[in-house]
């Protein structure tokens, strides 16, 4: 296991009710930035509930943040909580908007010249407005880390950033509030939850017994939730909060303690998105079987245990590791996610840009690992085709 710093300031409100204890959390005297999507909140109650918890604040609203938050929208969310001297932002939706509410909170102090520069060049944050969240969505786990994606539509970039200024102080996590979602919302949730696990385990043996064993946990997990939260007449309760703690436990730092990381079907996950609106999940399902089938010989032993533990295959058949990564497919299939770049009307046209635009950065290695990069890229994604 390799040598590690491990920090989650984090507090976890967890279950029924619990929206209405946020007011215990926020600094008295602070005007707060309510943040939110399309509007979805108040049709389902969450909005009222929000609104009771926080009666004698002054609150602002700031709402059409997308499911893959622009640039272009956040600046002017920057605009409003500066003018109107805001000292708290409330993220109430999935993670697109928490992700959003970061990048607000750290360019509202943000001192460069030029905002971008957070996610396009690694610029330095050295404070943010505190924040906290009310969870609606599972899938990201931002509620519960200090990293964010942000979209730029003028330039059709998708980029991550992260800062430790941006953890936020609590989040809100109510199963209750999921029971309204689309089921391909939960079906994309359960698809990126997965996948966040995969980018942290599937690489190599590291001797890290615990985060293996957790890992393999929650995508066993997800395996039995996923098929019964989709085709469930009405929401269960302790499905639901399975895989909302399920999303949150996958990307909170914890399983990617002393382990390399990969990250490399995101980064190609996040061109497709950006060339061509589809949904994050959506690309993950697309893009993680070719990367394992590019990576399956460099790291065979990793995913042999991956075939043996999650899947219990018989790792002493000679097509165990094609079997692991068509039952991976599989799965995602059987949540109704289809999995190939056809099924969307992708070609080689996108194929073309997403190669040009990796070469034109200068990318090698896409991910952690050098056995996924820019000479590899494009037999990956063809093989989705």
């Amino acid at each position: 296991m390799r040598n590690f710093d491990y920090y989650n300031p984090v507090k976890i409100l967890f279950g029924k009710g619990k929206i209405a204890e946020i007011a215990k959390w926020i600094p008295k005297g602070m005007k707060v930035m309510m943040t939110y999507g399309g509007g979805s909140i108040k049709k389902n109650g969450v909005y009222e509930q929000v609104m009771d918890a926080l009666q004698g604040f002054d609150i602002v609203e700031f709402g059409g943040i997308e499911p893959n938050p622009k640039y272009e929208t956040l600046m002017r969310a920057v605009e409003l909580a500066k003018q109107e001297n805001v000292g708290f932002l409330l993220a109430v939706g999935g993670g697109s908007v928490i992700d959003g509410t970061k990048f607000i909170a750290a360019v509202t102090c943000f001192e460069g010249n030029e905002p971008w520069d957070i996610v396009a060049k690694g610029a330095r944050v050295n404070a943010a407005l505190p924040l906290g969240a009310v969870l609606t969505l599972p899938a990201t786990g931002s509620e519960m880390n200090s990293g964010g994606v942000i979209t730029r539509q003028s330039t059709l970039e998708k980029l991550a950033f992260n800062s430790r200024h941006v953890f936020p102080k609590f989040s809100v996590l109510d199963p209750m509030v999921t029971y309204s979602l689309p089921m391909k919302q939960v079906a994309n949730g359960v698809v990126d939850t997965f996948v966040h696990v995969m980018e942290q385990y599937y690489t190599f043996p590291e001797q890290a017994e615990i985060q293996d064993r957790f890992s393999e946990s929650i995508l066993k997990t997800l395996i039995e939730l996923g098929p019964k939260l989709i085709h469930a007449e009405k929401p269960n309760y302790e499905d639901r909060a399975n895989f909302m703690w399920a999303a949150t436990m996958g990307l909170n730092g914890l399983i990617a303690c002393g382990v390399s990381q990969d990250w490399s079907t995101h980064h190609i996950g996040h061109e497709l998105t950006a060339f061509n609106g589809l949904d994050h999940g959506i690309t993950l399902a697309i893009v993680l079987p070719g990367v394992m089938n590019a990576t399956k010989i460099k790291r065979r032993e990793k995913l042999l245990q991956y075939a043996a533990r999650v899947w219990n295959i018989d790792t002493d058949q000679p097509d165990a590791a094609d079997q692991a990564i068509a039952r991976t497919e599989q799965f995602f299939n059987e949540l109704g996610v289809k999995t190939r770049l056809s099924d969307y009307g992708v070609g080689i046209d996108t194929i073309d840009r997403i190669e040009k635009r990796f070469r034109e950065r200068g990318d090698f290695a896409l991910g952690g690992i050098d056995d996924v990069n820019v000479d590899n890229v494009r037999a990956i994604l063809t093989s989705r085709l």
